[in-house]
């Protein structure tokens, strides 16, 4: 399974470029799974309140597992290690796992900037490969799709 960050501060195009490559690993026969980092301060939104699951949750259970119609739901009441979070998303056998943030952890990365102010901090981390700017990016949709194709084909 092949791994790759793609970090950058908010608004950089860091979840857009996630959805779009995607579609473009599919294309190429691919299965994708993604790990992203909650940034936005506090816990992510929960299912609506009259859900089992938050009925499960509010009675005091530390999980819940909700499975059927071939996918499958986890809620924890305790965010697990970066390596945990890893083994959890590649549990499915995905060929290629993306990673939205965790800028920090060991890996390699793939830069997004919005302006220069960026740079210095964000090209000072470990494991970056590839920095590109977020309004070129935008400017044509397909300029990351190439390299991401040689950064596959790099390890088969």
């Amino acid at each position: 399974m092949k791994t790759l960050h793609v970090v950058g501060y908010k608004n950089s195009g860091k979840t857009t470029l996630i959805a779009h490559w995607i579609t473009v690993l599919q294309r190429l026969g691919l299965e994708v799974a993604v790990l992203k980092h909650h940034g936005h301060g506090g816990a992510p939104d929960l299912p609506p309140a009259q859900t089992d699951t938050v009925q499960f949750l509010v009675a005091g259970a530390v999980s819940t597992v909700v499975a059927g119609g071939g996918m499958l739901q986890l809620i924890q009441q305790k965010e697990p290690s970066f390596q945990e979070l890893k083994a959890l998303a590649a549990s499915s056998g995905p060929d290629v796992l993306l990673i939205e943030g965790y800028k920090q952890e060991v890996g390699e990365k793939v830069v997004l900037l919005r302006n220069e102010e960026d740079r210095a901090t964000l090209e000072s981390l470990q494991g970056v490969i590839k920095i590109a700017d977020t309004h070129a990016l935008f400017s044509d949709g397909t300029l990351l799709d190439n390299w991401l194709q040689q950064w596959m084909e790099e390890a088969q």
